[in-house]
């Protein structure tokens, strides 16, 4: 319990009427200690009136949150004295407002969201309400010991958005381009006019007495690794979540269309050393496996060794792959190691090049200027997203794709570019 403002103004009222009835002789004097009877008889009252039943809450919330995904905290008290808030004390992986009014309905529904992949538990909250003569205010600590898991965000998996995307792409209206231009065999067929002759198969022509033609396909089974990048840079915090988490959802979502698109999936993390490495898988188990697997990645405040994390990438897949790098990088002096150690194992796979740049960054460069500070800072932005342009550059003159996208179009544009790399047969 705590006292309110109108408890402290009628005790500061109190003690002026008693000082000034002390300072106007003896017969007042006498009287000065009743002055503080009335409020303290409307103070007793005001307890033996609140103070009838304590508070109790209810809390539910889904066991799981996806990354950047906001879900519904339901908060449903006992009952509810006029004024009733709750204040909460979110821990590092959550996030919500610093307090909600609990007093407009049987219960309230409180927006909590993930904001970093781990088990999160939220201990207790504060409440507050005043009571009947608004004299008091109690503040009782609630334990909730609410334990909420946040996960990588699938939303994009479990909607079917990818599913249609790659299956319409490799056995839909697309499917003659990847069968026309594929390399492995997929059945025979009529010739018809406007086919190819190339395709014409001669022998089982002369055995049919008729023309049949070879239809390819797209070839199947193809590794695919994602490397993430878990490094101090990935923690940066763009779009409402750090980079390696728009790294793991965009690669779990590549994993996933992988898998439909009847390829096997590895994953591959590092940072000062190599951290994990699951050897290429089909299907949906390699989905599960590495959706477990990017749920425990932890986060890590270490310089990233693309050397060593390169060295050890090429050492453990001796079969040529496609290999997905989710990595990042400050200036272009200090990505000049990192572009050495691309360029090594993009001789021996095909690579691809996941950048997730700062729309912050983008508007202090565009901004008008408004002072000399912000022409500054304006300044220094271009020059930061020049240098990026660079090495972005150089990458591509290495034969390596590059993909630089926003924080939300880093899984479109990685499904996107892995469905024209399969269709062409690249890797």
């Amino acid at each position: 319990m705590r006292p309110t403002a109108r408890l402290l103004v009628l005790a500061l009222a109190s003690f002026v009427v008693s000082a000034v009835a002390m300072a106007l002789g003896e017969g007042a004097r006498a009287i000065a200690p009743w002055l503080w009877l009335p409020l303290m008889g409307a103070l007793g009252a005001d307890l033996a009136l609140s103070l009838g039943r304590p508070v109790s809450l209810a809390a539910t919330a889904p066991d799981e949150v996806f990354t950047g995904q906001t879900v519904t905290l339901m908060l449903t008290p006992s009952h509810r004295p006029p004024g009733l808030t709750a204040r909460f004390d979110w821990p590092e992986g959550l996030s919500g407002p610093a307090d909600a009014r609990l007093d407009q309905g049987p219960s309230t529904a409180v927006p909590m969201t993930g904001r970093r992949r781990g088990k999160w538990t939220v201990e207790a909250l504060w409440l507050s309400w005043t009571s009947r003569l608004g004299l008091i205010e109690f503040v009782p600590r609630l334990a909730l010991d609410l334990t909420i898991a946040a996960v990588p965000d699938i939303r994009p998996v479990q909607s079917g958005a990818i599913d249609v995307k790659v299956r319409s792409t490799l056995f839909g209206v697309k499917e003659n381009f990847a069968r026309g231009e594929g390399s492995e065999f997929h059945q025979l067929r009529d010739f018809m006019q406007g086919m190819d002759t190339r395709s014409i198969d001669w022998k089982h022509s002369a055995r049919h007495l008729q023309l049949v033609a070879k239809e390819m396909r797209a070839e199947r089974n193809h590794h695919v690794i994602v490397a993430l990048d878990n490094g101090y840079l990935m923690r940066a915090e763009v779009g409402g979540l750090p980079k390696i988490d728009h790294a793991v959802n965009a690669a779990l979502v590549t994993a996933w269309a992988a898998g439909v698109g009847g390829d096997l999936v590895g994953l591959y993390a590092y940072d000062e050393r190599p951290r994990l490495f699951v050897p290429p898988e089909p299907g949906r188990l390699a989905f599960a496996r590495l959706r477990a697997r990017t749920a425990e990645l932890s986060y890590r405040g270490v310089e990233t060794n693309h050397t060593l994390a390169m060295a050890s990438l090429v050492a453990r897949t001796p079969r040529r792959s496609l290999v997905i790098v989710f990595s990042d990088f400050v200036d272009a002096t200090s990505a000049e190691l990192m572009v050495e150690n691309m360029a090594a194992i993009a001789r021996r796979h095909v690579l691809v090049f996941v950048a997730i740049r700062d729309p912050a960054v983008e508007r202090l460069a565009t901004a008008e200027p408004g002072d000399v500070d912000a022409m500054a800072t304006a300044v220094a932005a271009g020059g930061l997203m020049a240098e990026r342009r660079l090495v972005m550059e150089k990458l591509s003159r290495l034969g390596i794709v590059v993909i630089d996208a926003a924080p939300g179009q880093v899984s479109a544009r990685v499904v996107s570019t892995y469905l024209d790399l399969k269709a062409r047969e690249a890797a």
